[in-house]
């Protein structure tokens, strides 16, 4: 195969590093990822509506908030045309290059970034370096944007060699949410892969360093609960008031207080909470935006219930009603030894890696799961590989950067993989 040239890709990943953008609202990332893919030949590319269960969206902003996105990406130089058809935020894409008789083999990556402020201090690389985030108050924090290039140099990569079959690229939106994993599970497209990858850079993990199958996937489901009362004045007619900041303070505290589950791990948390309109009325507006989470999805549907159950309680007590709304979610998932395997057989020739783990607990939870279930209940395999790379500062935080040439190195372990899978395919899931 040839070189890969890292310094187009480097180029490729700083705007869209220079780009974020939040859940459905990729619309200049998708576009951008598009005119790239269309560069290289493909046989089709799935855009909008066509590449996402439409019906299965959650989460979605208003439309406000998609209309104002969409003007910023139409401020820009990308194609009009795609931007028309992922108006609505049907964000995303999924890319098909057929090479004869084969397999299919699948990536998937994920494209939106994080309501986080950049930092614009010296030190930090994006900063110093002029590709900094120009939208404030959102930045790729998560290497979201490594992996939009990772799945580009992938098509690069496997197609400059002898490859028979089919790859698939899936950019998955609105992975952060865990609400794009399940639109883009049941749009039908992963309903022939033989075989998927997914990948994310860092987790911890230095450059150099590969890990073969992440596993230890927490089952998620995020919730919003907004409770309803009643105001009244707080000193003339507190009692003609029904509190919903009582409800709310009561919710939270038993959220916590859920028992622990002896079959394994469980999360909860209220992160964000609000209420009220003025220290001299009783509020009858209060609202949680929280989790729950579980090591298996039986696990995370115990502590969903739990968590309503506390809900409901709660506003019942204090005279409040109290509406729950499912935000996103995401399930547990196992990766596949036999594309651990593969990835552990081709990392030992990839120039840069210096370290090759077998497999990693995730400690967290990524919507990924939804496209590893869709394949693996048809029985094909699936498998969750991290890319090291010396991230600065931690994942979700404004000092958060990749090593480019880990990048170029991602992208050679993951293409030797999917030519070795084509290759010689592992077999049906056992």
């Amino acid at each position: 195969m040839s070189v890969l040239d890292a310094d187009e890709y480097s180029a490729f990943r700083r705007d869209l590093h220079r780009h974020p953008e939040p859940a459905w609202c990729e619309f200049y990332t998708t576009a951008r990822i598009v005119e790239a893919l269309r560069e290289r030949d493909p046989t089709a590319i799935h855009v909008g509506p066509d590449a996402l269960a439409t019906d299965q969206r959650m989460n979605v902003p208003e439309d406000e908030t998609l209309d104002e996105w969409l003007d910023r990406a139409r401020s820009t130089d990308v194609d009009s045309d795609v931007l028309d058809q992922l108006a609505g935020g049907y964000t995303g894409c999924v890319a098909v290059f057929e090479r004869g008789p084969g397999p299919v083999v699948g990536l998937r990556v994920d494209i939106d970034a994080l309501p986080i402020h950049e930092s614009d201090n010296d030190d930090h690389r994006p900063a110093a370096e002029g590709f900094r985030s120009n939208h404030e108050g959102y930045m790729h924090a998560c290497g979201h944007d490594a992996h939009a290039t990772i799945g580009v140099g992938v098509v690069d990569a496997v197609l400059d060699s002898e490859f028979a079959g089919t790859l698939k690229l899936f950019f998955q939106p609105s992975e952060e949410q865990v609400s794009g994993g399940k639109p883009m599970a049941e749009s039908g497209h992963l309903d022939d892969v033989d075989a998927l990858y997914a990948v994310h850079v860092g987790l911890d993990h230095p450059s150099g360093e590969v890990v073969c199958g992440i596993d230890g996937f927490l089952a998620v489901r995020h919730f919003l609960a907004e409770f309803d009362g009643e105001s009244a004045h707080a000193g003339a007619r507190p009692e003609q008031g029904r509190n919903t900041v009582q409800a709310m303070a009561a919710a939270i505290q038993n959220l916590y207080a859920i028992p622990r589950h002896a079959d394994g791990p469980t999360r909860v948390n209220a992160g964000i909470v609000g209420g009220g309109t003025a220290t001299n009325i009783v509020p009858e507006a209060s609202f949680i935006e929280g989790e729950v989470r579980g090591a298996t999805d039986e696990l995370a549907a115990y502590m969903d219930d739990a968590a309503r159950r506390v809900l409901r309680s709660a506003a019942e007590m204090h005279d409040c009603t109290v509406s729950v709304d499912l935000l996103g979610e995401a399930p547990s998932a196992t990766s596949d030894d036999a594309l651990a395997d593969v990835i552990r057989d081709v990392s030992a020739g990839v120039d840069g890696v210096t370290n090759v783990v077998e497999s990693a607990d995730l400690g967290g939870s990524e919507d990924a799961t939804y496209l590893m279930q869709a394949v693996q209940d048809r029985g094909g395999l699936a498998c969750y590989v991290g890319i090291g790379t010396d991230h600065p500062g931690g994942h979700h935080t404004p000092t958060f950067d990749v090593v480019e040439d880990d990048i170029t190195t991602g992208i050679e372990v993951l293409a030797a993989a999917i030519r070795r899978v084509a290759e010689t395919p592992p077999g049906p899931k056992s």
